[in-house]
């Protein structure tokens, strides 16, 4: 595997429409903007090509990520651009299940994704309401809403088994109830230096007790690119491009939903792990070091 030429970067930057971006490890590292994405961006927008920044963190909501965007100095950015694993589970009970608005919504996860669910019109219990209640003493007979038509899942730092049961019992007793997950991520980063259960440690364990596989929003789902396409109004035949930094989620994301891939090298993959024993979905298209690579390409 090699790193693509600058050439390659200027021809795919020519014949690409939309360029969906992964957020830490592509934009940014932590608190740190990552060398020449600035100018990679704007110079992208000179071209008039349409982007979208798509995340896997379920724990902020895009008002909040947009604060980063800010901060880091990319002023440019809207919030229509930005798509989280929140936001798309709660635009999957909208858009594509069309969940009435009179079922409620329990939520396993931390209060971005109460937040963005709340946003479109459900009335959310669970999430952090029930980070300290607990189950000492366990009841005959354990009361559910029997409103609730969703669970979902994502990250959740206070887990407990209270959250888990009356997931399971909304998911398996209320007839018809949906069970929708943001993302499976196994591992995710909390520090600079390790990896920590990510929000499919979650899913697994309610998958386990309900007994059924859930709807997966965030990437890699097909989901979540069918919805930034709508949302731009550009079609499935219009050329984009995934950027990111994951073989397992960004990589199989865009080879698995028609797009090209980029892997860039400045998150958490290296390139001697781009080897030819990967599954097909996980290899990338092109590799570069960064997006930097992309600010060269339109310097020329």
């Amino acid at each position: 595997r090699v790193v693509a030429s600058l050439q390659r970067c200027k021809d795919l930057i020519a014949e690409t429409k939309l360029f969906v971006f992964d957020c830490d490890g592509v934009i940014w590292r932590g608190s740190t903007l990552i060398d020449g994405v600035k100018e990679a961006l704007q110079g992208l927008r000179a071209r008039n090509k349409t982007v979208a920044f798509v995340t896997n963190n379920s724990t902020q909501t895009r008002s909040k990520l947009l604060l980063k965007f800010k901060k880091l100095g990319l002023d440019f950015v809207t919030e229509d651009q930005i798509w989280s694993s929140a936001y798309a589970a709660a635009c999957y009970l909208r858009d594509t299940i069309r969940l009435a608005t009179d079922r409620k919504v329990y939520v396993v996860g931390q209060s971005g994704l109460k937040a963005e669910i709340e946003a479109v019109g459900y009335t959310v219990i669970g999430g952090p309401d029930d980070a300290q209640k607990r189950m000492d003493k366990i009841p005959d007979v354990f009361e559910i809403d029997s409103s609730v038509g969703a669970v979902v899942v994502g990250f959740d730092r206070d887990i407990n088994y209270y959250k888990l049961t009356y997931a399971t019992m909304c998911a398996r007793e209320n007839e018809g109830c949906h069970f929708v997950a943001t993302n499976r991520d196994a591992i995710t980063h909390l520090n600079n230096d390790q990896e920590f259960p990510g929000g499919g440690t979650m899913v697994a364990a309610l998958a386990t007790s309900i007994g059924r596989e859930p709807a997966v929003a965030g990437k890699p789902s097909p989901l979540l690119v069918q919805a930034v396409r709508h949302s731009t109004g550009l079609g499935e035949s219009v050329p984009a491009c995934m950027v990111g930094d994951r073989l397992d989620t960004d990589i199989v994301f865009g080879n698995t939903t028609g797009m090209t891939t980029l892997l860039v090298l400045s998150g958490v993959t290296r390139l001697e792990q781009v080897t030819d024993t990967l599954a097909v979905e996980s290899q990338p298209g092109l590799i570069a070091p960064s997006l930097a690579s992309f600010a060269e390409a339109m310097r020329e």
